[in-house]
């Protein structure tokens, strides 16, 4: 099973890097999004990026422009019927994702693998809607992809061997780790890293200790590189209020119930980072 073309659905901030350490692995790759701003905006951070590259001396100029000659744009789906395999990093919605597959499903040929870089939805589930659950496996890369080792390759109830070993010779070829996880709600990820950060809301929530010394703590008490608060922040509050709902639906455990204070501040649109105020202000 051989993989030469890669189509990546969604030019965001996953999207874009994980077309771009597919296209700086020598991949041709299609990136698709559903309109030419949408697109434009992804490209544009994947050529920021490709340039910051050259300016620190890891790659040449000449390097840089053979990458960015290998993406070719996309805006219809069908442009999928060349593909080895498709890597959707669309909105982390199941229905969404389901709408996604079922056509992919129709327009991809029989040989494509179906991918999906979800955090916390189930693969089977996803699977379950085309004609190949075989193909259909799980790719959870870390965010920012050009710089976190890790995938999380998820088999799906019916993944077939053949599709698993091909993802993770891939996965190797981008100069990532692969981890084999079972199709779990959160997998290993976002199960483990999720409730802490939920704990790390609740503790704000109940007024044990300020947002900077909950962070502080974690720092430099558990050498983590960035408190929990404020990752949660960077990595998006809807988000992460996604997962834990994900979690608390699929275990039907109250450990994973959401923090009150997490809900509201999604209700408010304080979504973090990318919204200019979460439990930090960002300008």
């Amino acid at each position: 099973m051989t993989i030469q073309n890669v189509f990546v659905i969604g030019a965001g901030q996953m999207g874009g890097g994980i077309a771009q350490v597919c296209a700086q692995a020598g991949y041709q790759v299609t990136l698709h999004d559903i309109n030419e701003e949408a697109y434009n905006s992804g490209f544009q951070v994947i050529t920021k990026n490709l340039s910051r590259n050259v300016e620190k001396g890891r790659m040449t100029e000449e390097e840089k422009q053979e990458v960015i000659g290998r993406f070719t744009k996309s805006l219809d789906l069908q442009n999928a019927k060349s593909a080895d395999i498709v890597i959707e990093a669309a909105l982390e919605n199941m229905e969404v994702k389901k709408t996604i597959f079922a056509e992919l499903d129709e327009i991809a040929p029989e040989h494509t693998i179906l991918a999906t870089n979800t955090s916390s939805l189930p693969i089977t589930e996803i699977a379950a809607v085309t004609k190949r659950p075989g193909k259909v496996i799980g790719m959870h890369f870390m965010n920012p992809v050009p710089v976190m080792q890790l995938v999380e390759i998820i088999r799906g109830l019916a993944t077939d061997d053949e599709v698993y070993m091909a993802v993770e010779e891939m996965t190797r070829k981008l100069k990532k780790t692969p981890v084999e996880v079972n199709d779990y709600p959160g997998f290993v990820a976002n199960r483990v890293l999720m409730p802490m950060i939920n704990e790390a809301i609740f503790t704000l929530y109940e007024g044990v200790a300020t947002k900077e010394a909950i962070d502080d703590v974690m720092k430099m008490g558990m050498n983590h590189p960035m408190g929990p608060l404020q990752l949660a922040d960077f990595i998006g509050l809807d988000t992460c209020l996604y997962i834990m709902e994900t979690l608390y639906e699929g275990f039907g455990d109250s450990k994973y119930r959401p923090c009150p204070l997490l809900r509201k501040y999604v209700k408010a649109g304080w979504y973090g980072k990318k919204a200019g105020r979460g439990f930090y202000t960002y300008d």
